[in-house]
């Protein structure tokens, strides 16, 4: 795809600005948990690996070589994986209470999965092997 790379950065900077919008909201404590803002909670920091996996993605998208655009595919599942475990952690009911989902939480996972698909598709051409 030829402009899978340029698309796949702007969707990683659009992923790495809504870990630091609000995810949840829980009523019983009147708490908004944001990826990096989760007092009250056992949730410590969840949106600091996006962030993390989000600046190495961008660093291989901009690396025109083949060995950059293996690993991107492999730092984008890693970050896809991580971005479905902050769905299923922060969404979840615990103890009779469901937090109020925001926006952003879902938002996370579309652009994750995205990347994801962004990686497999390098606008990268390889020249056959020499015998």
């Amino acid at each position: 795809m030829k402009y899978s790379q340029p698309l796949g950065i702007l969707a990683t900077l659009m992923m790495i600005g809504l870990c630091f919008l609000p995810w949840t909201f829980i009523q019983s404590i009147q708490l908004s948990v944001t990826g990096f803002h989760a007092p009250g909670t056992n949730y410590g920091k969840p949106g600091m690996l996006n962030l993390i996996l989000g600046v190495v993605l961008l660093i291989l998208f901009a690396i025109p070589a083949i060995w950059a655009k293996r690993t991107n595919v492999l730092i984008a599942g890693l970050n896809l994986a991580w971005s479905a475990r902050n769905y299923l952690l922060l969404s979840s009911c615990m103890m009779g209470e469901c937090p109020e989902k925001k926006p952003a939480l879902f938002g996370l996972v579309i652009f994750a999965l995205f990347i994801q698909v962004m990686a497999l598709l390098p606008g990268i051409s390889v020249s056959p092997a020499k015998k």
